[in-house]
């Protein structure tokens, strides 16, 4: 009998946002690439009712999970609930543990730990808070969600150019928001993967602002990310290739993204976002414990072009979990 795989995600009602229904394509490419390589599998979704969760988990008796719960009631902050529901029943699953998802999307605790850590992440604001990573705020600034990813609530507004709009943002869009300096200049990200036991940088991407006014700020927000028919969707376009002189960069980048990778206590798969200034100087932005596996996602084209299939991607993510046992 093959192994059953459980593909673990939130419950993606009919009115859900974009990146929300994102998660039922994740959902079912992987399930498609692991029937190909042999493995039965069924989808189950959760919700805040763990106890009903632990009871279906219990009675299938998965040989491992694939954990692709992302928020549970619409709500990022319980993202590493799912984790710890599987962590209590004993059961392998791919990605990270509850206490890295916990650690890495509540973004203001991350970027605490990576400036005690040293590494570089922007100083930030919020206004109900004091001070983050020492000084004033520095404008212009960028508005982000603590807790939520996908870019939610993240559009040209985000840009705050002065204490005054700083005041009147943090009014109307109250206490789940903080403010962090905003570096103009060049975006990259780092996918990882574990082999073996052992983290792996895949090549950096370069994330392109093309023909952009130069008015319009340079942020990666949820057009850019989930709205197909929009200017910024279209008009962000990735890059693997680079000339020679960007490599003490690029190998900078990669070399960061993997102390992350140590620091947080990640497993399995992982991405980090960075900017670069005008310097040349990186700044992590954030950490992505459960990145986007969806077929068109970076995460995906990017390991296509490191010499992964589709069937030997998500075998490497099953190895991995199950290496937990």
């Amino acid at each position: 009998m093959p192994d059953k795989i459980i593909l673990l995600h939130q419950e993606v009602g009919p009115d859900a946002r974009e990146d929300e229904k994102d998660t039922l394509v994740q959902a079912a490419f992987v399930a498609d690439s692991l029937a190909e390589d042999g493995w039965e599998t069924e989808t189950l979704t959760v919700d805040l009712d763990l106890a009903e969760a632990h009871r279906r988990l219990s009675a299938r008796k998965p040989s491992a999970v694939f954990n692709l719960v992302e928020s549970l009631n619409g709500r990022g902050e319980f993202i590493h609930f799912a984790a710890g529901l599987l962590e209590s029943l004993g059961l392998p699953f791919t990605g990270c543990s509850s206490r890295a998802l916990f650690l890495t999307s509540h973004k203001l605790l991350a970027k605490d730990i990576m400036r005690r850590s040293g590494i570089p992440t922007p100083d930030w604001f919020k206004p109900a808070g004091g001070n983050g990573g020492g000084g004033e705020m520095i404008f212009p600034c960028l508005r982000k969600s603590v807790w939520e990813h996908a870019s939610l609530g993240m559009d040209d507004s985000a840009v705050i150019d002065s204490e005054d709009r700083l005041a009147a943002d943090a009014e109307e869009n109250g206490d789940g928001f903080y403010y962090e300096r905003f570096i103009d200049g060049r975006e990259f990200n780092i996918s990882l993967i574990e082999e073996n036991g052992k983290a792996r940088a895949f090549p950096p991407l370069e994330i392109r602002f093309v023909d952009y006014p130069d008015d319009k700020p340079k942020i990666i927000g949820y057009r850019a990310k989930w709205e197909s028919e929009t200017f910024e969707y279209n008009n962000t376009k990735r890059r693997f290739d680079f000339p020679d002189s960007d490599r003490p960069l690029l190998e900078e980048l990669e070399a960061i993204a993997l102390r992350c990778y140590d620091e947080f206590g990640l497993a399995g798969y992982a991405r980090v976002d960075f900017r670069v200034d005008g310097r040349g100087r990186p700044w992590v932005l954030e950490i992505n414990a459960n990145p986007c596996l969806s077929p068109d996602a970076g995460y995906y084209d990017n390991a296509l072009r490191c010499g992964f299939t589709r069937r030997t991607l998500f075998r490497t993510l099953m190895e991995n979990a199950r290496r937990k046992l």
